[in-house]
């Protein structure tokens, strides 16, 4: 990354912000970031953490992905993009539905659109597990951006242009994640609600979730669905965690929800390569070389059959693992 220029899209988010602090730790002489957003209070306060004259290379773009013409304004000298915006409230999504269409689809193919004309070099889209055979609007959003970034890979023609996607699961610790929510009943003295004790999600902290990208930016060919081998974890372990004992409200599923999630489905699964900590689906139009793709870092075709769900994963986090975890959530933003 040292002289390179990178923009992210939605920058100000979680994972913007921890990628540029682990971006500068690592490659201090990047020639410049910059942070595409459109709140302006989010990215005064980023402004603020990163105001020292370590980070005099970011720059702050207002802007929103759905107008192309700006987006293609802040691409201008850009090397590498991490597209990272997107509404992700799934009661939101399905009360709002094309709002969330017109940022997550419609401003995916601008994103798209606009590197196209700039002549990016990279682009790597952030999608969720939930894109996985969806059952609610955003995660049917997030397939159709997966689709669109994947399929890009088919019209950049002579370009040096490569698309691809990252795929994971709940991050520990962002702003939407169940640990900030169950911290603050146990402040209030509340029972903290347990949707369905079955419950199970994958896991990923910040730290791995950067380091995972930026990995893929490294490896990748263009058209791939990154998928690393992460944990998973049971609903009733983080409250467990969190608050060793306390009274529990059950309060059911809510619609849109999942008892397990997936991040390969089987109809994926022989589409599929294993690495040794990632999966890898190729595109259904088959447009790589398999074969060299396997060759260059060790892989093997998944076997028919295969499926990578929260349920059904060989790696589990403990009570006390899950613990350390929430300390250190605590420890760098408090409770």
């Amino acid at each position: 990354m040292d002289g390179k220029s990178i923009l992210i899209t939605g920058g100000t988010g979680s994972f913007g912000q921890k990628f540029v602090e682990t971006l500068f730790k690592n490659y201090p002489a990047v020639e410049r970031v910059v942070i595409f957003s459109r709140d302006e209070l989010k990215q005064f306060e980023m402004a603020q953490r990163f105001s020292t004259r370590n980070y005099a290379q970011i720059r702050y773009f207002l802007g929103d992905v759905r107008d192309k013409d700006r987006i293609k304004r802040a691409l201008e000298g850009i090397d590498v993009v991490i597209h990272a915006a997107a509404l992700k409230q799934v009661p939101a999504a399905e009360y709002n539905p094309f709002e969330v269409i017109k940022t997550n689809v419609l401003g995916a193919q601008n994103v798209i659109d606009a590197c196209f004309d700039l002549n990016i070099k990279k682009v790597i889209a952030l999608s969720t597990d939930k894109a996985a055979a969806p059952i609610n609007l955003y995660g049917a959003t997030k397939l159709c951006s997966d689709k669109l970034f994947v399929a890009a890979n088919n019209m950049k023609g002579k370009r040096d242009l490569r698309l691809s996607v990252v795929r994971y699961g709940n991050v520990l610790g962002s702003r939407g994640s169940v640990i900030p929510y169950f911290l603050k009943k146990k402040r209030t003295g509340a029972p903290i609600p347990i949707t369905d004790p079955r419950m199970t999600r994958f896991s990923i902290t910040l730290d791995e979730g950067v380091a995972f990208v930026m990995k893929t930016l490294e490896v990748m060919v263009g058209g791939e669905i990154f998928v690393p081998k992460i944990p998973s974890v049971r609903i009733v372990d983080i409250a467990e965690a969190i608050d060793p004992g306390g009274e529990r409200e059950l309060i059911g599923i809510r619609p849109g929800e999942k008892i397990n999630e997936e991040m390969i489905t089987e109809t994926d699964g022989p589409n599929s390569i294993e690495f040794e900590d990632y999966y890898t689906i190729l595109p259904s139009m088959n447009f790589l070389d398999t074969k060299e793709l396997m060759r260059r870092h060790n892989g093997r075709m998944c076997p028919e059959g295969f499926k990578y769900h929260s349920g059904n994963n060989d790696h589990w986090l403990t009570v006390e693992q899950i613990r350390c975890l929430v300390d250190a959530y605590v420890g760098e933003y408090g409770a």
